[in-house]
């Protein structure tokens, strides 16, 4: 919904004329909404209007990233929707991922599920799957972030809101998708305040919250109690990320003062300000650190693998990586860095030993890890080397696109073409089997 930077709502209506720090909810609504018809209208009249004689070609092939789902909800006696986006290689394995819920989905959902999915194939975090909270509407967004007080009769449904996620939508994508116990939580402005609320309920179902630029303004900045009280019975064990744009009278201020108040074994948290962000624009960057924050130094490039030096080394450095949030494996990004670290490093003498620590102690990124080695042998002309490593993992390597891939090349360069086609073209069938993306598609070429 429209972002609300304001310290005060009147207590039975919104404001029709803009004050100085009060949002214009209706006005803001409404240029937010002529503006998506002003960019949409121009889009649909390109596509209905594309010149026969143009030297262009469309394409049916949409660009998908994530799907809209609803169920009927107990608790708002209403069907409510959610959108899910999955991380890359979800339908290619059978593993369990964490869970970044974003409050205010038809806001929210596009650009949080595009940055996580980014940072994930940019070996940056662990690969999640996004679901958006979606809401019914600004008025329902009002209500459902915010707890009762003196504002008014449109505010006060954050009770009903945490339960319906708790006991209705988180079940329904525990049961619908593979995940594992990590869920975290994100908001902002009000969506933000609503994050902070669930973090302070007991028996809270996630373990990590992200609050961008949080309304704790909201009934007299309240939360501030309702932190002092939940912290008087016990610890809360879940990271907290808070920000706060370039703005005043949000509260945020005041929180952090309460937060430093508290003993770091009490409360886990960071805050960031941006300074050259305002109310409106500090959702991406903000929630870029965040994830960051969930996932500190999860990645590292070939040549930071060199400064630390021999492979054991390495490995150590990706085990403590599974203390993370969200833990760690070794993804396809990391895997082609530590191939190209042990050419590199010269240790490729002692390739039987590191792919034996490789099984033991990440033993699902073993295929992969191989695969990309063998890789680095096939564009060296060493096939004789390249075959060996992967029919050392040809069991598992035959669910693996890119390890047919590499048979196709191997097979090639002995001038076995009936045996390079069978490979490429089960590789290419296994892409479209677990829905790769074009860019991987591409990369199977």
């Amino acid at each position: 919904m429209t972002p609300i930077p304001k310290t005060s709502v009147p207590k039975t209506s919104v404001p029709t004329t803009p004050e100085p720090i009060r949002t214009n909810i209706p006005t803001a609504l409404g240029k937010c909404l002529s503006l998506c018809l002003c960019l949409l209208l121009p889009l649909t009249q390109a596509w209905a209007e594309t010149p026969a004689n143009a030297d262009v070609t469309a394409s049916d092939n949409a660009i998908i990233a994530g799907h809209e789902f609803s169920h009927d909800s107990s608790e708002f006696k209403t069907p409510r929707r959610y959108m899910v986006s999955l991380p890359e290689g979800y339908h290619g394995n059978t593993r369990h991922y964490p869970v970044l819920y974003v409050v205010d989905a038809d806001f929210q959902f596009q650009h949080v599920s595009a940055l996580a999915l980014h940072l994930a194939r940019m070996g940056k975090i662990a690969p999640m799957i996004v679901v958006g909270i979606a809401n019914q509407g600004q008025s329902d967004y009002l209500y459902t972030t915010t707890w009762k007080s003196d504002e008014g009769e449109a505010f006060g449904g954050a009770d009903t809101f945490y339960r319906y996620l708790a006991k209705e939508l988180i079940p329904t994508i525990d049961k619908q998708f593979r995940t594992n116990p990590h869920k975290a939580l994100a908001g902002y402005s009000l969506g933000g305040l609503f994050t902070l609320y669930a973090m302070t309920q007991a028996n809270s179902p996630f373990d990590a919250y992200l609050a961008m630029s949080p309304s704790v303004w909201y009934d007299k900045m309240h939360y501030i109690e309702l932190l002092k009280q939940r912290l008087q019975k016990s610890p809360i064990e879940a990271p907290l990320f808070l920000t706060l744009a370039n703005e005043q009278e949000m509260g945020v201020d005041e929180l952090v003062t309460a937060l430093k108040g508290y003993d770091a074994q009490k409360i886990h948290w960071q805050f960031k300000q941006y300074p050259s962000e305002n109310h409106f624009t500090t959702a991406l960057p903000a929630l870029n650190d965040g994830l960051l924050f969930l996932s500190p130094d999860y990645g590292l490039d070939g040549s930071d693998m060199l400064a630390l030096g021999d492979y054991r080394a390495v490995l150590d450095y990706f085990a403590k990586r599974k203390a993370n949030w969200a833990g760690f494996h070794i993804e396809w990004l990391q895997a082609y860095q530590f191939g190209k670290y042990l050419f590199w490093s010269k240790q490729l003498d002692k390739l039987d030993g590191i792919l034996a620590a490789v099984k033991q102690e990440f033993p699902d990124s073993l295929t992969i890890v191989t695969v990309q080695v063998a890789k680095g042998f096939n564009v060296k002309g060493d096939g004789a080397r390249a075959k060996a490593l992967l029919d050392s993992v040809a069991k598992e390597g035959e669910a693996s696109p890119y390890w047919h891939r590499e048979m196709s090349l191997y097979y090639q360069s002995q001038g076995d073409e009936a045996n390079a086609q069978r490979h490429q073209q089960k590789a290419l069938a296994l892409a479209t089997q677990y829905r790769l993306n074009t860019w991987e598609l591409w990369e199977l070429q």
